[in-house]
């Protein structure tokens, strides 16, 4: 199996002054996801948790939604020429009696090749989000948030960041309890693919919809990934850097607290700010401002 990292020897220059040594590097391979034997994606990711990742991709597109619609998730046909598995291709079956949407599998088969810097392209529209997610729209209800717990998210996630520390070159998705406490994180060359990672595993412990739980991403928020926390039930996405204006038009129709910007103590919150305990200052005319909240 392809390993998280790897050894290269580079030179270094600092200050002028050039040598050589060994840096580790984050490993990137190819993972082919099929459902029922048919593919219907290609992901550069990095290797681990390969199982999570394609559950949790199939969650973000209104394939799956609960454990008990899964039968099995394998490694399949992949070899090399000297006949070695590359563990880059899982085949997830489906359990008797389930009904897979062929309209989703089509658009997925149309989409078949995404990178990991980006996700799938083409995205579908807001209104195909609010048509495949399998939760009512807008998300209500989740947890009331404090700043000073949202403040403190960056450092616990990168503080589970295991591999980041030896490497610097991964993206990290963390799923946090209403008083900050970790649930689960995961890492990844691509933001998308951590976010499928901990929204998969998720789903194969039977805890979709993840309803009281806030998801903190490191990067931006783009549209993809609002619509994975929309898809699998997260009212909170927290980012260190911003969103896209597709992003934030996504969170406000479904329901969901967007926050971007979040270092130290600062943040900015472009949708949901009901469900912070926020004390918003007054104006020049002593109305309070509320365009915080969309």
């Amino acid at each position: 199996m392809g390993r998280m990292t790897e050894r290269r020897r580079v030179v270094r220059i600092r200050d002028g002054v050039l040598s050589e040594r060994a840096d580790t590097l984050v490993g990137e391979e190819p993972l082919e996801i099929r459902v029922a034997g048919r593919q219907v994606a290609v992901t550069m990711r990095t290797p681990g948790d390969d199982f999570a990742l394609a559950a949790g991709f199939l969650v973000s597109e209104g394939v799956f939604a609960s454990a008990q619609e899964l039968a099995r998730i394998a490694y399949c046909a992949g070899a090399t020429e000297d006949g070695a598995n590359t563990y880059n291709v899982v085949d997830v079956r489906p359990a008797e009696g389930v009904e897979l949407s062929g309209l989703a599998l089509d658009r997925l088969a149309r989409n078949v090749y995404t990178t990991s810097s980006c996700g799938l392209c083409g995205k579908a529209s807001l209104d195909a989000v609010h048509t495949t997610a399998r939760w009512p729209l807008p998300l209500t209800g989740g947890p009331r948030l404090t700043p000073e717990v949202l403040s403190a998210l960056p450092d616990r996630l990168r503080a589970a960041q295991r591999v980041f520390r030896s490497t610097g070159g991964l993206h990290a998705a963390g799923l946090f309890t209403a008083n900050g406490g970790l649930i689960d994180v995961r890492e990844d060359v691509g933001r998308h693919n951590a976010v499928d990672k901990v929204v998969g595993r998720a789903l194969t412990r039977g805890a979709l919809p993840l309803t009281e739980t806030v998801l903190m991403v490191s990067g931006r928020a783009s549209f993809e990934l609002v619509q994975k926390a929309v898809m699998a039930g997260i009212p909170v996405l927290a980012a260190v850097s911003a969103p896209s204006s597709l992003a934030v038009d996504l969170a406000a129709e479904s329901g969901v607290t967007l926050v971007g910007f979040l270092r130290g103590t600062s943040m900015n919150v472009y949708a949901g700010a009901e469900r912070l305990a926020l004390s918003v200052p007054s104006g020049p005319s002593g109305s309070s401002d509320q365009r915080l909240a969309r």
